[in-house]
């Protein structure tokens, strides 16, 4: 375990602080801070809005060599970055998101010492060659946003994160910080120990926002819930600030049309689009010039507009974890803002068809082992994408099983290639296991789309139901701000006996 350092004087702190623009923490900064200051292996769970990107800044700010800052968000680097630097602090980016030249020149800060903070893809560090040279130079602190994406038991689980504990054995174990806005109790115990940090180090701040108020819409079918969306724009010429999700390329296209053909200014995001059209509506809908996004859940990790007073899901999404951090992109800046889904009953058989695809199994596993033994087309090496034409399995799927086999030893990931490693008599087995592992995150899914569902079909409190689902006490019975709380305050009323 890394030695623990002895933290600045709380006087730099403070300085550092204004440094950052702020006179006051914001709840639970102060604790993460402390922490990671002192050298020691951190886990923080902060809500949206919260402030979590200051929890490794500010240190990077006063901690003697690097930080490298582990994050699948491209559009959130590019912003830290550019904050960093305006705050006269040092910064690199590095993804694949950049130009030959401006590669060149934000890998050259990275690597000679010039950069005190090091933004990466988890792909990049994957790069064994690159890592190397990486740990030619001491790293202080190593940084995982979105950690959730780390556990097979995460939403957004990416299997590049897998290798993150490997890379940090490479870069001399630095001390951990990882930072997420959602994690149930399964996610916080698997990111923990993946990354090796211990129970006290876990600091899991509420979830409540009180500002969020939750409505659940029920509907009969897709043309009453297509009304209804559009009656929520009456006022089309000036709108509130407003992100639409849809489930599907096909439902955002759909609605977005239709919002447009009632005259309301919006944009649409989703992962088909090229990346200039993707940012384009991005910069559109952050300025102010479209009022509403209509969108999947390819937009809006990192997001950072505190303006957005409304969240409106026009399909039911795959969990309760998920709606959380969709919906709690809204009221960032503390004012009241509104979170409404548009429930029709059928819609859960589209999450479920999502489910059924998701998950290899341990046909697919061996249909990709022994399209890795044979030749590859070309002759430079096995990409996923040839191997899917030669499986006829989904991408997604080869996606899971790569970082699967590679972190049980089955193959190497080396440039964009993959290729297979001989295994011993265990090896079966071995796979076996794997594959029951990712059998069981298949049915805690199933159980996730249930609590979702029974979310959108229950008459008691909104916010209770959230906090039960991540595990968190609630500190009252109703919040009194909800659809349901507000039926049920008026009946009381209605029913109370009079003076």
């Amino acid at each position: 375990m890394p030695a623990r350092r002895r933290p600045p004087a709380e006087k730099l702190v403070q300085q550092q602080l204004r440094r950052f623009g702020l006179r006051v923490w914001r709840p639970g900064q102060k604790d993460v801070v402390d922490r990671v200051l002192r050298g020691l292996g951190t886990l923080a769970v902060m809500p949206t809005g919260a402030g979590k990107s200051l929890c490794y800044q500010l240190p990077a700010a006063l901690l003697p060599e690097r930080t490298v800052v582990v994050s699948p968000l491209i559009a959130l680097m590019k912003d830290q970055c550019e904050r960093l630097q305006a705050l006269g602090i040092p910064s690199a980016q590095v993804h694949s998101g950049l130009d030959a030249a401006t590669t060149a020149e934000q890998e050259r800060a990275a690597l000679d010492g010039s950069a005190r903070v090091v933004l990466l893809t988890p792909e990049r560090l994957a790069d064994d060659d690159w890592l190397d040279r990486l740990a030619e130079r001491p790293t202080d602190l190593l940084v995982v946003d979105e950690a959730h994406c780390i556990s097979a038991w995460g939403h957004d689980f990416r299997p590049a994160f897998l290798r993150i504990g490997q890379a940090r054995e490479r870069l001399g174990r630095p001390p951990v910080l990882a930072l997420t806005a959602t994690a149930s109790a399964e996610v916080v115990e698997d990111v923990a120990r993946l990354l090796d940090i211990p129970a006290a180090g876990c600091l899991v701040g509420g979830s409540f926002r009180p500002n969020l108020h939750y409505r659940v819409e029920p509907l009969v079918d897709e043309e009453d819930k297509r009304r209804r969306l559009l009656a929520l724009f009456e006022d089309a010429a000036d709108p509130p600030s407003t992100i639409v999700y849809t489930a599907t390329v096909r439902a955002a296209e759909s609605v977005h049309e239709a919002l447009l053909g009632t005259g309301v200014a919006s944009t649409l995001y989703h992962g088909r689009l090229r990346a200039a059209a993707r940012h384009e509506a991005q910069d559109r809908f952050m300025r102010g010039q479209a009022r509403v996004m209509v969108a999947t859940n390819a937009f809006g990790l990192g997001i950072d507009k505190p303006d957005i007073r409304r969240i409106v899901h026009y399909q039911v999404p795959a969990g309760l974890d998920v709606y959380y951090q969709e919906s709690g992109r809204a009221g960032r800046d503390g004012e009241r803002a509104d979170c409404t889904l548009l429930f029709v009953a059928g819609d859960r058989s589209l999450q479920q068809f999502f489910l059924n695809g998701r998950y290899p199994s341990e046909a697919d596993a061996q249909a990709l082992m022994e399209a890795l033994r044979a030749p590859p087309p070309d002759g430079a090496g096995w990409t996923l994408e040839a191997l899917k034409q030669r499986t006829r399995r989904p991408l997604t799927k080869l996606k899971v099983l790569a970082g699967l086999l590679a972190g049980e030893g089955w193959l190497a990931q080396e440039d964009g290639t993959l290729r297979a490693i001989a295994q011993g008599p265990e090896a079966a087995r071995t796979l076996a296991e794997a594959i029951a592992h990712y059998e069981s995150k298949a049915g805690q899914d199933r159980r996730r789309l249930e609590q979702m569902v029974d979310y959108a079909q229950s008459g008691r409190c909104r916010w209770r139901l959230i906090l039960e689902a991540f595990d968190e006490p609630a500190a009252f019975e109703r919040c009194h701000a909800c659809d349901s709380c507000e039926r049920m305050d008026a009946h009381e009323r209605e029913t109370a006996p009079r003076a």
